[in-house]
């Protein structure tokens, strides 16, 4: 896959099991420039940058062990009936929008997780296991590797839907090229080769 001429896709993967009407098909065939220029479409929105800004201020000054104490309230508030933390990304604007975009993909996309430049949930389209993502891949092969950084992880059968889904991770860049955050969309593959089966 290529961004702006550069080759910045590193994939996890080569072949992945038979998924919906495709039969074989290639999970590097699906995931294409098509679907890279869908995600990048609606990530270009005001309430993307301007939260990312804003927490890039609130969170530059943290250390590791302030992100570990947020992480590990964040498990806890999990479990529990108050949970502040939680409501404080899960209410924001940017949470509301990836909540719409999820919903308006009908069926594409079965989770929005955006991270901030310390890898924090700046955003959510459902609650995640964890608030720091800043130890995984999702943030690590992409924010860290620079502003064209495009990483796609191995596909996974999820066996409560009968479905294989596939981790589409790319690094959010400001006005500037700088990276600014990341993003990790978990594609449904069986509905996406369902629909270039159809042509849609």
């Amino acid at each position: 896959m290529k961004q702006r001429g550069r080759i910045v896709a590193v994939a996890a993967w080569m072949l992945v099991a038979p998924f919906g009407v495709a039969g074989l098909a290639r999970a590097d065939t699906l995931i294409d420039q098509s679907v890279l220029d869908g995600i990048r479409g609606w990530l270009d929105s005001p309430v993307v940058q301007t939260t990312l800004l804003a927490r890039q201020k609130e969170v530059s000054a943290y250390t590791q062990k302030e992100i570990d104490a947020w992480d590990k309230r964040w498990r806890a508030e999990r479990d529990q009936q108050d949970q502040p933390l939680v409501a404080s990304v899960m209410a924001s604007p940017l949470s509301t929008y990836l909540l719409r975009i999820q919903a308006m993909s009908t069926g594409l996309y079965t989770e929005i997780i955006l991270m901030d430049a310390k890898g924090l949930n700046a955003g959510l389209s459902s609650i995640s296991s964890d608030y720091w993502q800043g130890d995984e891949a999702k943030f690590q092969k992409t924010f860290d590797v620079g502003a064209d950084a495009v990483f796609v992880d191995e596909p996974e059968h999820n066996d409560k839907t009968g479905t294989d889904r596939v981790q589409v991770n790319l690094t959010i860049p400001d006005s500037a090229g700088a990276p600014l955050g990341a993003v990790a969309v978990e594609v449904n593959l069986t509905e996406l080769a369902r629909r270039r089966a159809l042509g849609l």
